[in-house]
């Protein structure tokens, strides 16, 4: 309880002998009651007053102090930017030509390597023609050759055929009749055989 008052004697300024013990006067509870205070009727001219002069230093503030610096950082922001883009443009264009040079050296090679892969088609096409041919001509020589060798067999061996034949049919001529029949005749019979 003791605390009570002595915490209400330091609330209103006075201790219990009713002097005065801080600095401050305490406001007599009278004064306490008017509700608050800027809705109060009486002040609300100053308080408009006060809110204007503030209003305007704050402008005049923002306005010489504030705002150029904010603008100051936004339109180095904005060089920036511009900077910027400028720069990315200028690297996308050098881009767009290292892309158009690379494409251009590709198309290029590519075209080399059909025209040798051409060259080299036809150099190989043409050796091959070649070889066939001489090929070809060995074979067609040795093919004249081999018929060379076979006609003159064929004449030999009818030449023989025409002697046998001759002798058979003299000998069967012969045997049959008991007669042999010349030699002439016995060769103009076959001759006559053979060309049917």
């Amino acid at each position: 309880m003791a605390e009570n008052l002595l915490i209400g004697a330091i609330s209103t300024g006075t201790l219990a002998t009713g002097t005065l013990a801080t600095g401050t006067e305490a406001t007599p509870p009278s004064e306490h009651g008017g509700g608050f205070p800027p809705f109060q009727k009486e002040t609300f001219g100053s308080q408009l007053l006060w809110l204007a002069i503030f209003f305007v230093a704050l402008y005049l503030i923002a306005s010489k102090l504030a705002l150029p610096r904010v603008g100051s950082i936004i339109a180095d922001r904005r060089k920036r930017i511009s900077s910027d883009l400028d720069e990315a443009a200028r690297i996308k264009d050098a881009a767009d030509a290292a892309i158009a040079r690379y494409e251009k050296a590709l198309a290029d090679a590519r075209a080399r390597a059909q025209a040798i892969a051409a060259k080299t088609r036809d150099e190989v096409n043409a050796e091959a023609e070649a070889r066939r041919r001489a090929v070809e001509a060995s074979l067609q020589a040795k093919l004249n050759a081999a018929e060379q060798a076979i006609a003159a067999t064929q004449t030999a061996a009818m030449a023989n055929v025409q002697g046998i034949a001759q002798e058979a049919a003299i000998a069967i001529v012969a045997r049959l009749t008991g007669k042999a029949p010349s030699q002439a005749a016995a060769a103009a019979a076959v001759k006559a055989v053979m060309e049917r």
